[in-house]
């Protein structure tokens, strides 16, 4: 995809890196020291920083990708010992689980690049994004209950993307599975060569940014709530969504330059 806009650096944070390549938002988890472990400032800096690029309307795709030898490792334990009461500790835990509240709230298609490991609330990251890219040798697992804990808020998102008893064994064994065998079980889109996973999550987020981003945005939005829906009430709300794109400049445009045999191009879509 070619682009008019410049690759330029965001916001500033703390735990997590971001820039901005053409219509291509980047989000690099930045505690290589920790495997970029979720700290409540990791967990705050990533859930701002999506938010961030989401309200940013020349932003048409997010990659999520860690810094240094992994994606991350989880939730950073040294943490646990800062809470005493239940109160404290659901405060605590729903701040680490903010991001995956809003990755499917938000309008935004996000790609995560994993390798090394996502583990624990790394590989419910993984699963939380809408699309999913690892690196060849990328071992990912739901590994809470080797230190007597249990991955219930990854869980939410895993129960989405694989079957039950897939999901399941992931939680209840705390194993870790490779790349090859996520992407069988339908955690990952692709499976790229070691090396090569922001690249190839890079490419999904520029095929994406090149289409209607009205249309992206609105389908994505839609699609979350009828998964949620039961049938008749799934299909009631496409109609309705559907009929909405239809009266937009996006619709209007692009049906029109498609019938004539040229289709718009990334820059030529006028985004209403």
């Amino acid at each position: 995809m070619t682009s008019n806009v410049d690759s330029t650096d965001t916001e500033t944070y703390d735990a997590v890196k971001t820039s901005r390549d053409g219509h291509i938002g980047r989000i690099t988890l930045d505690r290589p020291a920790a495997m970029n472990t979720f700290s409540t400032g990791l967990a705050t800096d990533l859930d701002a920083a999506l938010r961030a690029f989401d309200g940013d309307d020349a932003v048409r795709a997010i990659v999520v990708d860690g810094a240094g030898d992994a994606f991350s490792a989880g939730i950073d334990l040294s943490e646990h010992a800062s809470a005493e009461s239940e109160d404290e500790y659901e405060e605590w835990v729903a701040r680490m689980e903010e991001p995956f509240l809003t990755l499917a709230e938000m309008s935004t298609p996000v790609i995560a690049a994993a390798h090394g490991h996502a583990a624990a609330n790394g590989i419910g990251l993984v699963a939380a994004c809408d699309l999913a890219v690892a690196a060849e040798g990328t071992q990912l697992g739901a590994t809470a209950p080797k230190v007597g804990l249990f991955c219930m808020g990854p869980a939410v998102p895993l129960m989405g993307t694989m079957t039950r008893k897939r999901v399941l064994e992931l939680l209840l064994t705390g194993s870790l599975i490779d790349a090859e065998t996520a992407h069988e079980w339908g955690l990952l889109n692709r499976v790229a060569d070691e090396g090569d996973h922001v690249a190839a999550a890079m490419e999904l987020a520029e095929t994406i940014a090149e289409k209607s981003p009205v249309a992206v945005q609105r389908g994505k939005e839609a699609f979350y709530e009828m998964v949620e829906m039961e049938y008749p009430d799934a299909l009631a709300h496409s109609n309705e969504a559907f009929a909405g794109l239809c009266t937009t400049a996006d619709a209007n445009e692009g049906i029109a330059a498609f019938l004539d045999g040229d289709p718009l191009a990334a820059e030529e879509w006028p985004g209403e």
